[in-house]
């Protein structure tokens, strides 16, 4: 797998928590779910950032959220 595609992989997942997150908040429940999903993307995020020779700056997380996305878009 390209690291610019395992790296979008871990920030969707990461988005995915803060949904998660509010509705436990908002049930008045501790966000154990969203703290596992939160977890599991930090780890994605850093297994793409160790594989990725170099690994990225601020300013290349953008470029490598274009590049996955036009490579799924023909």
């Amino acid at each position: 797998m390209d690291s610019d595609l395992i790296l979008v992989v871990g920030i969707v997942i990461l988005m995915l928590s803060i949904p998660s997150a509010l509705s436990a908040f908002a049930d008045g429940r501790a966000p154990w779910v969203a703290l596992l999903v939160i977890i599991l993307g930090g780890a994605v995020v850093g297994w793409a950032w160790v594989n990725n020779p170099g690994g990225y700056t601020l300013e290349d997380v953008p470029h490598a959220i274009i590049r996955v996305v036009a490579r799924v878009i023909p």
